[in-house]
């Protein structure tokens, strides 16, 4: 049998005393949730992360509430980081990094969060990385790929990083499209479940303020379900389901509107559109 494609990365609590710098060349929302992650999480304090925010006041308030330090360019954000995260739109990260090359020196790790951007569009020895927007509580679930130049102490930064925001996995940089698919832009899919949830228990007569918190804690019990018993969500979907009951009923609704079909179209249709990015 096959090994398996991806194996879970241990996620330590802290850096290990190693104290390093860390920038952002893009401040948008995922960077953002990063950033407030390691900041909650004690990995880095607030006044070790830096970005430049540009012209848009909103992005700049933003990291400004976590401490962060704000300059007026991407060059000076590289000029005083050791980790530099390029989290531009993926339109513009070749266009990024050809402006910002005569700083990123080979004493600085470089770390690509942007969907699409392969390997090779980045300097030998550097790291990509697919986290998600719930990095800011502390539940991301992150894969990353490391460059063949790269040290163990950059290996060891980038797991300090994103395993103090949630889960890591390594894997090998042709599964990134389909992580990108599944994990980058599954949280937004799953707000949308939350919010038909709601729906749902209005429409069958709760308070609005109701049905959105049992939404909610339903998914994150059942998610927490799945990780902490180990069992195949078919197995525990039975576990509830009883001959002629509620559940099933409800269930037979989900699958008259392709459900599960959708689901599996929405991860391949983002993960395409990753490739066409790329």
């Amino acid at each position: 049998m096959a090994a398996p494609p991806v194996q879970p990365v241990p996620t330590p609590a802290a850096a290990n005393g190693d104290a390093f710098r860390l920038g952002f060349v893009g401040a948008g929302n995922l960077a953002e949730s990063i950033a407030r992650g390691v900041a909650a999480s004690g990995v880095l304090p607030a006044s070790a992360i830096r970005t430049a925010p540009h012209r848009r006041a909103e992005r700049g308030a933003a990291f400004a509430s976590i401490g962060a330090q704000l300059y007026d360019s991407n060059a000076q954000v590289v000029d005083d980081s050791d980790v530099v995260v390029i989290s531009v739109k993926p339109q513009i990260v070749k266009q990024v990094l050809l402006e910002l090359k005569p700083l990123l020196t080979e004493e600085k790790l470089l770390v690509s969060i942007a969907a699409g951007i392969k390997m090779k569009d980045l300097q030998d020895g550097q790291r990509r990385v697919m986290p998600n927007t719930p990095s800011a509580v502390g539940q991301a679930a992150s894969v990353m790929c490391l460059g063949e130049k790269a040290t163990q102490k950059d290996e060891n930064r980038v797991r300090s990083l994103f395993g103090a925001i949630g889960k890591v996995w390594t894997a090998e940089e042709k599964y990134f499209d389909a992580v990108t698919g599944l994990s980058g832009s599954g949280p937004a899919y799953i707000f949308l479940a939350i919010e038909a949830l709601a729906d749902g228990g209005v429409a069958a007569g709760l308070p609005r303020d109701l049905a959105l918190g049992l939404a909610s804690q339903t998914v994150l019990g059942a998610a927490t379900m799945v990780n902490e018993t180990g069992k195949h969500p078919g197995q525990l979907k039975d576990q509830v389901t009883s001959p002629a009951g509620t559940t099933i009923t409800g269930i037979r609704e989900l699958e008259k509107g392709a459900f599960r079909g959708t689901l599996i179209n929405a991860v391949v249709a983002a993960a395409n559109r990753c490739k066409e990015l790329s």
